[in-house]
């Protein structure tokens, strides 16, 4: 099948109430089905891979869907179909609606991303694969990790709508101030599926494997005849020894993290200001008034509040802020449990009341917040949302943060998140289930204990900051601050933070060291003057590595019986492989550098260069196809990918297997890897290995995983290269490519 005009489009503003039907068509087979996912420094990259294959002997249509995180963003999609790649392009949502409409009314794929739930949005696509025919889907997705209730979390669904044979989630995290805790939850978890979890962590590095068999995949809390369908949820924080935060310097770009921890709770003035409007009848009135009632409990005796109800008219149930005490709360209560729906919805009125209570009794050493909770459009006294926005920011004047809390699905959520984000707050959207009182009630217990008021960040040597202002700093969250540095010059970069406490002022200064290679690129390097490989191990979640020394020739793969070889090059100083070459029966080469590819068979010669349009070469038993940093090799049966790298000014190769008979078992230094195991060997002090019956000391390190375009990095048992191979590296070397 021929896939013209692809694009991805991505579309958050709508929500559907129910997905589409799960694919049920026996004749598709999901053989392969990848999670990938690194986080280093709180960000979160993970690449998905499904390869899908149509069994049956007529094309249909083939359906990939899966389910991101709300936060966030696709940056790659790519489907490979009959050894072309199509690349996806990603669009605003308004553009993209309007594409992905004609895309379809066309007959052409498109993607979609629409919001489904809480916490993930799903992203569908479907294309038709001809009989007898494979399509590999790859999307990638990023994510800034944000610290609530002193942790991070990392989502991740898998869903992929069939038992798989070959299914594996890998999730490395790198923290460089350390790991203080990790915790696995989740429907993924559950059942027999917690055999096919395991967690390896060291001391800024962790990894979790989840690899469960075909079996397993029917067994969890919420999976059945169609496999998995469900959630991992890793929860983590980092050691936080330094009160002036971490800062990460990369490339001439720095990130900032501020969390401090020992610093006295700030007494707080807090207003609820709370939708009473006739669209708030029923469940959301009766949830609202349950999470007020929990939530006054939780006020501590220094704490000063106020409640103002709304419809089209605003009421006060005090005219000023009162003293948490024990009287007053229980009179609070009293109110609460009378509030009823009626009326309209005027809400800039109501808002403007709430800073004016606020206003007119300031206490020093305090923090005050203004919380609205709300479902609705404004119908009353002001409805203009420009108007509403400018006159509550004018109001406010950024002495203090505003949280929209807005109920059910058909609320104007991006008025309330640009009205809070306006006034240094958050919008958070409540779903209008069983638990919207614990919703309500979690939300709270984020912004409970303020430690720090007027936060400003200050960067000398820094240029192109983000915000750098912040109302309050509440216990269990993080302030992060992104920039470049001036010139480059991290000598005369310094951070400063200054803020009050319930006591003082504080000022808060950092200089960051000079950055080292491990320091700016968390993978840990190999040793000087040698490559790292990477080898699979069958049974095993957890990879071998070994250093060989450059430069050398080496024979990467080769299948005698079909006159089939591949040989590789490295250089000094340099990763992966400067020049590759290819060779096929007597008449075949291809030879591959970082600039070029020249291929000839004795008649013909063909020359392509890197960076040229897409184009392709094929003979009766040679295909060539060239896409962007990818060389898709097919010679005989075999299939080799060769991947063109970028690191900074590191340009080099590396071949990744597709596909090969399997009858055949490649040999060569990157080939020999069928009947390689070992087993951990516990209780010992130094990590050991038992590797050919033999005990071979090791250390878990962090090495990039060059065969797939995005580099993922994932950990690995440093070996050395006799232990894994038992041959010499003579018995590997070439004199000639």
């Amino acid at each position: 099948s021929q896939l013209r005009g692809f694009s991805v489009e991505i579309f958050n503003s709508i929500l559907i109430m129910s997905l589409m039907p799960l694919l049920t068509k026996q004749n598709v087979d999901i053989y392969s089905f990848y999670i990938n996912s690194t986080v280093t420094s709180r960000y979160a990259t993970t690449v998905i891979t499904s390869r899908v294959a149509n069994t049956l002997n007529e094309s249909q249509e083939i359906q990939f869907e899966v389910k991101i995180p709300k936060n966030a963003f696709i940056s790659k999609f790519r489907m490979t179909i009959e050894g072309k790649t199509y690349d996806g392009v990603v669009k605003e949502k308004e553009e993209a609606q309007q594409q992905y409409n004609q895309a379809v009314s066309r007959g052409q794929s498109a993607g979609l991303v629409k919001s489904v739930g809480r916490t993930l949005e799903d992203f569908k696509t479907s294309v038709t694969v001809a009989a007898f025919s494979k399509v590999t889907f790859e999307l990638t997705y990023e994510e800034l990790l944000k610290r609530r209730l002193g942790k991070y979390e990392l989502l991740i669904n898998a869903q992929p709508m069939q038992p798989v044979a070959d299914f594996k989630m890998d999730v490395h995290i790198q923290e460089k101030p350390g790991i203080s805790f990790l915790e696995v939850k989740g429907d993924l978890s559950t059942g027999d599926l917690t055999n096919a979890i395991k967690i390896t962590r060291a001391d800024k590095d962790a990894w979790v494997t989840f690899y469960p068999t075909r079996d397993q995949q029917t067994t969890c809390r919420s999976c059945g005849e169609n496999g998995l369908n469900g959630d991992l949820l890793i929860t983590y924080d980092v050691e936080r020894q330094n009160p002036q935060g971490e800062v990460v310097v990369s490339n001439g770009y720095f990130v900032h993290y501020f969390a401090p921890s020992d610093v006295s709770r700030i007494p707080k003035n807090v207003v609820f200001i709370i939708d009473r409007s006739g669209s708030m009848h029923g469940k959301k009135i009766d949830q609202t008034r349950l999470a007020l009632l929990r939530i006054l409990s939780d006020l501590d005796e220094d704490d000063h509040f106020g409640l103002i109800t709304f419809d089209s008219e605003v009421s006060l149930w005090k005219r000023e802020l009162l003293k948490a005490t024990e009287t007053n709360l229980e009179n609070a209560k009293s109110f609460v449990k009378e509030i009823r729906d009626r009326g309209a919805t005027d809400i800039n009125a109501a808002v403007l009341q709430g800073v004016d209570m606020i206003s007119r009794h300031p206490r020093e050493g305090t923090a005050s917040i203004l919380i609205l909770l709300t479902d609705g459009d404004p119908t009353s006294g002001e409805t203009n949302k420009d108007k509403i926005m400018a006159n509550v920011k004018e109001a406010i004047g950024t002495k203090f943060p505003l949280y929209c809390l807005g109920f059910g699905y058909d609320v104007n959520f991006d008025f309330l998140t640009k009205m809070s984000l306006e006034n240094g707050g958050v919008a958070r959207r409540i779903y209008e289930d069983s638990d919207a009182d614990l919703q309500l009630q979690g939300f709270y217990d984020e912004v409970a204990v303020p430690l720090l008021s007027d936060i400003q960040l200050k960067y000398p040597g820094g240029t192109n900051l983000t915000k750098t202002s912040f109302s309050l700093y509440f216990n269990g969250s993080e302030i992060v601050v992104s920039g470049q540095i001036t010139d480059n010059s991290v000598e005369s970069f310094t951070t400063e933070v200054i803020a009050v406490s319930v006591r003082s002022s504080l000022v808060f200064s950092l200089a960051p060291r000079q950055p080292s290679p491990a320091a700016a690129f968390p993978v840990l390097p190999p040793a000087v003057h040698s490559s790292r490989f990477l080898v699979s191990v069958v049974g095993q979640s957890m990879p071998l590595c070994f250093d060989v020394t450059v430069p050398h020739k080496l024979r990467l793969f080769q299948d005698s019986a079909s006159e089939f070889s591949v040989n590789g090059e490295s250089m000094t100083g340099q990763s992966g492989f400067h020049n590759i070459a290819f060779h096929y029966k007597t008449n075949h080469h291809l030879t591959i550098s970082t600039t070029s590819i020249r291929y000839h068979d004795g008649q013909n010669h063909v020359e392509f260069l890197w960076g040229q349009e897409p184009t392709q070469h094929k003979t009766e038993d040679v295909s060539l196809i060239l896409r962007s940093d990818e060389l898709d090799v097919t010679m005989g049966n075999i299939r080799v990918v060769i991947l063109l790298h970028k690191k900074n000014r590191d340009v080099f190769l590396w071949p990744a297997v597709q596909q090969q008979p399997k009858d055949v078992k490649l040999s060569g230094i990157l080939g020999k890897n069928a009947d390689i195991s070992y087993e951990e060997i516990p209780g010992l002090q130094t990590p050991t290995l038992k590797l050919k019956d033999k005990e071979v000391k090791t250390s878990l390190v962090m090495v990039k995983d060059y065969r797939f375009a995005s580099a993922p990095a994932v950990g690995c048992w440093l070996v050395p290269f006799q232990a894994v191979v038992q041959r010499e590296l003579s018995d590997f070397t070439v004199t000639e490519l």
